[in-house]
């Protein structure tokens, strides 16, 4: 268990529970679950220019480096379609994946695919069914994707003002605002008590928050004065007790719920907010296509990692369709920004198309 770790190490309760945070981030998952340990061993066991467990932004928001890959690509003859979904994946009459038909019509024909998709995307909408074994089929669908994230986006007419670490007054960002800021992180019981609202359908009550102010380091999100607020929050259910639905008097009524937790760190924080944005599990699978709105295409935990993911046997990049790969967070070793998934399986279908 992750608090027996946490306990061998430290002492401090809210250290303890900050740590906790990045063990049971995007799962729904309590630091007392068995197996949390994990999840925050794959937090930190990456670096950062050289420094190990550290985080970063990317300059120009999450959307530039998605365009910095698509430029590489393009520099060395790709052609990208992102305003074009795919509808299927084209098979021959030897079962070979042959390339993707778009919702146009357009089929774009290629001895390889690769699917950065979840793996439900990839082999419950997009594959023809009779050309994948049942037992495989039924393995995807247990996948366990539930996710407890609600993030909201802020913005702001000025820097929060912590309560614990008061702003200057030339109002000039500080260390802090520089940094991922854990909220509702008092303890582990804490998070416990929040996981455990949220697996009987109520959004959590005190909900964790992780706070990172982007534009601090990154002026250009914001004008000038102002910045854009970034809010990771658990534990939201998918599923709301009673069949109610996330409207927006039930998203409207969560995101409240997290301002006013805010407020209690930092009064005047509401009073800054010019807009919010809201996307809850359901609007984060609608919008993005995860599944269940799960930042990592499924769940972490032991049984679905390493030679399990996304399915015993197909760990290693292929699928049951030949010429078909998985490359995304759905494949070994599982989600972050790190481009692992993507690297291993280029190699593995690169191997491959040098004995086509």
């Amino acid at each position: 268990l992750l608090c027996q770790i946490l306990d061998q190490w430290f002492e401090s309760e809210p250290l303890k529970a900050t740590l906790a945070t990045d063990a049971v981030i995007g799962a729904m998952a309590s630091p007392h679950t068995p197996g949390s340990g994990y999840v925050l061993l794959h937090h930190v066991m990456g670096e950062l220019e050289g420094r190990r467990g550290a985080w970063g932004y990317v300059a120009g928001g999450m959307g530039a480096l998605s365009q910095a890959i698509a430029r590489a690509a393009a520099a060395r003859g790709a052609h990208i379609f992102a305003e074009k979904a795919v509808c299927h994946v084209l098979l021959g009459r030897d079962g070979r994946a042959q390339g993707v038909t778009l919702q146009d019509g357009t089929e774009v024909r290629s001895k390889l695919v690769l699917s950065n998709a979840s793996p439900q995307i990839t082999f419950l909408e997009l594959t023809p069914q009779e050309q994948l074994p049942k037992d495989f089929v039924q393995r995807i669908k247990q996948v366990d994707t539930r996710s407890p994230v609600t993030k909201i986006n802020v913005a702001v007419d000025r820097l929060p003002s912590f309560l614990a670490a008061p702003n200057a007054r030339d109002g000039q960002p500080l260390p802090h605002h520089q940094c991922s800021i854990h909220l509702n992180c008092e303890s582990t019981h804490l998070l416990h008590q929040a996981f455990t609202e949220a697996t009987h359908g109520h959004p959590s009550s005190r909900p964790m928050i992780e706070l990172c102010i982007p534009s601090v380091l990154d002026p250009g999100l914001a004008p000038q004065g102002c910045h854009v607020v970034s809010l990771f929050t658990q534990y939201t259910p998918f599923e709301l007790a009673g069949g109610q639905p996330w409207d927006e008097h039930a998203r409207n009524a969560y995101a409240d719920t997290v301002f006013d937790c805010i407020e209690a760190y930092a009064p005047g924080f509401k009073a800054s907010v010019i807009g919010r944005d809201i996307l809850t599990p359901p609007d984060l699978e609608r919008i993005f296509g995860l599944p269940g709105g799960n930042i990592f295409h499924g769940g972490m935990s032991l049984d679905q990692l390493y030679f399990a993911r996304p399915a015993p046997s197909y760990s290693g990049y292929r699928s049951p369709v030949p010429g078909l790969y998985l490359c995304g967070s759905g494949a070994h070793p599982g989600g972050g920004v790190m481009g692992a998934a993507g690297r291993n399986a280029a190699r593995v279908a690169l191997e491959d198309f040098r004995h086509l």
